[in-house]
C-alpha cells in the first residue's frame, strides 16, 4: 500500500481549502443583493464601505424645498437652451458633467450596447457631439452596419446624463451622423500627442491575442511579463509602430475611421428626483416642419409632463 507523506497530506488539505474558498467567492458574487432580503437575511455584498448593511435606497430630497420641477421652470420650445442651463448647474456641482452614456442598437437583432463617453460640444446646429473610433468598434457596426455579420445601419442613438449631486438626469434620443473630416481634424488637433497616437494604434473592440516571447516588446520584458502576456503586448506593439510612423510629425492627421459623431435630438427629457420616487419628468418632442432632418430647421417642440 502506498503511504501518504505528511507533506502530501498538507498540500492536499490546502488544495481543498483553496477550492472551498474559491467556490465561496464565486457563490457570493453570484448572489449579490442590495436590498433587504425576505426573512431578514442580510445581503451578502454591500456597495457601501459603511459597516451597516445596505437597506432601502435613499430618498431624492434636494428639490423638495423648491417644490420640485415645474413647467414654468423650463424654457418653452427650447430644450437645448434648457440643457445649457442644467449643464451649467451640473458643472458647478460635480466634476466631469460631460460624462454620459451612449447607447446604440444593432439591427436586425435589436441588441443594445452602451458605453460611457464624453460630450465635447453642443454645436450651433443643435447637435450633441462626441468623438470616437468608428472603424472597428461595436458602435460603428450598430450605427453604420457591417457586411460581414449581416447588420444594417441604425442611426438612432440615446445619450443619458446623470448628475447625482443635483439628483437630475437628462435623456436625449436622436439620429446620429458622422461629422466632416475637417471638423474632426480641428478637434483631433487639440488632443495630447499620446491620445492622437493612441487613436492610430487601437483597433477598438478587436480581440487582443497573446504574443510569443520573441514578439513582445521591451516594455513587457522590463516589467517581467515575459511568458505572461494576456494580449496587452499586441497593443503596445501597435503603439510603437504608430510612434515610429509619426516620429517628428507635429500635426498628426486624424484617422479616417476616427472622428466626431453629431446626435441630432428628436426627444429630450429632463428628470428631477423627488421623494417617494414620484419624480418630475418633462419631455420635449420635436415637431418637424416640412420633413427636414436638419438639427435646426423648423425646430418646433412640444413639452409635456410624464408620469414617473
Amino acid at each position: 500500500m502506498r503511504r501518504t507523506t505528511r507533506a502530501q497530506s498538507v498540500r492536499f488539505t490546502s488544495s481543498i481549502v483553496r477550492l472551498r474558498q474559491d467556490r465561496l467567492a464565486r457563490s457570493v458574487t453570484r448572489n449579490m443583493a442590495l436590498y433587504p432580503r425576505p426573512g431578514g437575511s442580510t445581503p451578502p455584498v454591500s456597495s457601501s464601505p459603511a459597516p451597516t448593511p445596505v437597506g432601502r435606497a435613499g430618498q431624492f430630497l434636494k428639490a423638495e424645498a423648491q417644490g420640485g420641477l415645474r413647467r414654468r421652470d423650463l424654457r418653452e420650445n427650447d430644450p437645448l437652451g434648457q440643457f445649457h442651463d442644467w449643464f451649467a448647474a451640473a458643472a458647478a456641482a460635480t466634476s466631469h458633467p460631460e460624462t454620459c452614456t451612449l447607447s446604440t442598437a444593432s439591427l436586425p437583432s435589436g441588441r443594445v450596447s452602451a458605453r460611457v463617453v464624453y460630450l465635447k460640444e453642443l454645436d450651433p446646429a443643435g447637435g450633441f457631439v462626441v468623438y470616437s473610433n468608428f472603424g472597428t468598434s461595436r458602435k460603428a457596426r450598430d450605427l453604420f452596419g457591417s457586411g460581414d455579420d449581416g447588420s444594417v445601419p441604425n442611426p438612432w442613438v440615446a445619450l443619458t446624463f446623470w448628475w447625482e449631486p443635483l439628483e437630475r438626469q437628462v435623456r436625449v434620443e436622436g439620429r446620429a451622423k458622422r461629422m466632416s473630416a475637417e471638423e474632426s481634424q480641428a478637434y483631433f488637433d487639440t488632443r495630447v500627442r499620446g491620445s492622437r497616437i493612441g487613436a492610430w494604434a487601437s483597433r477598438q473592440s478587436t480581440v487582443l491575442r497573446p504574443l510569443s516571447g520573441g514578439e513582445q516588446g521591451p516594455e513587457s520584458a522590463e516589467q517581467g511579463d515575459a511568458g505572461q502576456d494576456d494580449g496587452r503586448a499586441q497593443l503596445e506593439r501597435w503603439v510603437r509602430e504608430a510612434e515610429e510612423r509619426f516620429a517628428g510629425v507635429e500635426r498628426i492627421p486624424c484617422p479616417e475611421y476616427w472622428g466626431g459623431l453629431r446626435i441630432v435630438p428628436e426627444r429630450v427629457e429632463f428628470w428631477q428626483g423627488r421623494q417617494n420616487r414620484l419624480h418630475d419628468r418633462f419631455v420635449y418632442d420635436r415637431v418637424r416642419d416640412g420633413g427636414s432632418e436638419d438639427a435646426d430647421a423648423g425646430a418646433k417642440w412640444t413639452l409635456e409632463r410624464l408620469s414617473p
